[in-house]
């Protein structure tokens, strides 16, 4: 069980910030339990399904892509970022250690349709994923995620990253393990994915309305968070990823709201603002109880409020924006992972 998520740490649970699978059978939210009217070979459909078990202790590989995709209020397009990282994971039991040890092999970032550039910085990085009663290590950061390893980021052509990419850099790796880690895990003294064991199932996540900080370094200050509205996880169906036959749970964040506060200089601070609701799918291995993918749409609107006349947080100039972002997270062959 993940002891990292009991409702003792309720305030520190983070959960982030549509297509099946070929072969998707859905019997609907009526179905499943023993009241599911099934061929005699099919009967198996109805489960109980444990998808709350160990995980194989095997080496993982997975690619995940984000899109962020900015948009105008007249509905057209303004700018494209992708950002594609390469995670390896051995798990805890092989490893020795005591958490499971991920590397980067790469970090991708292309804007719009030009060339993309790696994060040098970032290439066979190496980092543990150790359970905790919040969620958060000794010095506050979610997942363990060291904050300075993002701070001063350049890219392969030697240009500095600006605070608007790198957190979407970081928030790739809080992504990866909110989705693999705490809503496909089983959940201590709260509702989660051990609740789920036949199709048609949901429940309110552990997670939902929680409050995780989401500041980074100098470049976003303390008193950011993310608030989770109601988290619902959904058992929908069953269906294949690369042959293997998976559950298919349904992800919803409900309506979640965000503040983000970014210093531009002495005593003057841009503050952010807005809304956000993402949904999707995570596909978990019915026989190796590893995420074999996740998808995810988001839509974000916000305002972006300019410090005012002697620096007045947020009473200057309001921008708004439109953000949709879609991630894609697969577990992939050794041989697809070490391709450039």
């Amino acid at each position: 069980m993940n002891e990292n998520l009991g409702r003792s740490g309720k305030n520190r649970l983070f959960v982030g910030l549509a297509a099946a699978a070929a072969g998707l059978l859905y019997l609907g939210s009526g179905a499943g339990g023993a009241g599911a009217n099934l061929p005699q070979n099919l009967s198996g459909l109805n489960g109980p399904f444990d998808l709350a078990g160990p995980r194989t202790a095997e080496v993982q590989h997975f690619i995940q892509e984000s899109q962020v995709i900015h948009l105008g209020f007249d509905g057209k397009r303004t700018g494209l970022v992708t950002y594609t990282v390469k995670l390896r994971c051995v798990p805890a039991p092989l490893s020795g250690k005591d958490g499971d040890e991920y590397t980067c092999r790469e970090f991708k970032i292309r804007v719009n349709e030009g060339e993309a550039v790696t994060v040098p910085a970032l290439a066979g990085w190496s980092y543990l994923y150790k359970a905790t009663p919040t969620g958060m290590d000794e010095k506050g950061q979610v997942f363990g995620i060291p904050h300075d390893k993002f701070e001063d980021l350049v890219d392969s052509r030697g240009n500095k990253l600006p605070v608007t990419l790198r957190y979407p850099v970081y928030n790739s790796f809080i992504d990866f393990h909110a989705f693999c880690d705490i809503l496909a895990r089983p959940i201590v003294g709260g509702a989660g994915i051990q609740d789920l064991k036949t199709i048609g199932q949901k429940i309110v996540h552990a997670s939902a309305f929680t409050e995780p900080p989401v500041n980074l370094g100098s470049g976003i200050k303390a008193g950011s968070f993310f608030r989770n509205g109601e988290v619902k996880l959904a058992f929908k169906g069953l269906g294949l990823v690369d042959g293997a036959a998976c559950a298919v749970i349904g992800h919803d964040s409900g309506e979640s709201t965000l503040r983000m506060i970014m210093p531009l200089g002495a005593d003057r601070d841009m503050v952010t603002e807005g809304g956000s609701e993402y949904l999707g799918d995570i596909y978990i291995d019915l026989e190796t109880r590893w995420v074999r993918k996740i998808t995810l749409d988001e839509f974000v609107v916000t305002e972006t409020r300019m410090p005012g006349p002697g620096g007045a947080a947020g009473q200057g100039a309001k921008i708004p924006n439109y953000t949709v972002r879609h991630l894609l997270t697969r577990l992939v062959g050794r041989e697809e992972f070490e391709k450039d």
